[in-house]
């Protein structure tokens, strides 16, 4: 991953907005504000190449990072209370439609703020990419904010909490230390030549 060559790309509002895929994807999902686009800014090196919004659910579109090697994409956020039902749908349609486009998507990152239980929400995404079969793990944001023994009574029960996702990997993460980065471009990195030597 260069991450020098990250470019944003473009936007889409609407599932037949979405532009063909012509290189791996890698997806990040979670619920308003959980850190998505600070989670992409750090993993590229970036101060601002995604955009940080501090209000909840202002990520309405999915917004497409190209790389030398594959694409960072940033779904809309979801569980935001101050959406309005026809919004609500529209943003539930828009990814829906990315899921069920012939896409070269080889992981999803799902975000979870290391503080707090998954939501429903949180679990009800973990549900539908399990019965999809859509490859993903778990990054645990805002890891910073918890002490040594905070972070160790949120894993053991973060353990409990997706014992029906077995096997799920769990990465804490933190935008502030950089906490996480070097692992999770490791994997980005895996997943996408790991598939690419396959093919060949």
């Amino acid at each position: 991953m260069k991450v020098e060559s990250a470019v944003y790309e473009f936007s889409a509002g609407l599932a037949s907005h979405l532009k063909p895929s012509t290189l791996p994807e890698i997806a990040f999902s979670g619920r308003s504000n959980v850190g998505k686009s600070s989670l992409i800014n750090k993993l590229l090196n970036r101060k601002a190449l995604a955009r940080v919004s501090a209000t909840p659910g202002k990520t309405a579109t999915i917004n497409f990072y190209r790389l030398d090697t594959m694409r960072l994409v940033d779904l809309p956020g979801y569980g935001y209370a101050r959406v309005s039902d026809a919004e609500r749908r529209r943003w539930a349609g828009l990814i829906e439609g990315y899921f069920n486009q012939e896409r070269d998507l080889r992981l999803v990152l799902q975000l979870v703020d290391m503080r707090h239980p998954p939501s429903r929400d949180d679990i009800q995404m973990l549900n539908y990419m399990t019965d999809r079969e859509i490859p993903f793990v778990v990054v645990l944001t805002k890891a910073d904010k918890l002490n040594q023994s905070q972070r160790r009574q949120r894993l053991d029960s973060l353990n409990k909490e997706l014992e029906e996702f077995e096997g799920v990997k769990l990465f804490p993460f933190s935008s502030i230390t950089g906490e996480g980065v070097l692992e999770l471009r490791d994997i980005l990195d895996f997943v996408v030549s790991e598939e690419d030597e396959e093919v060949e």
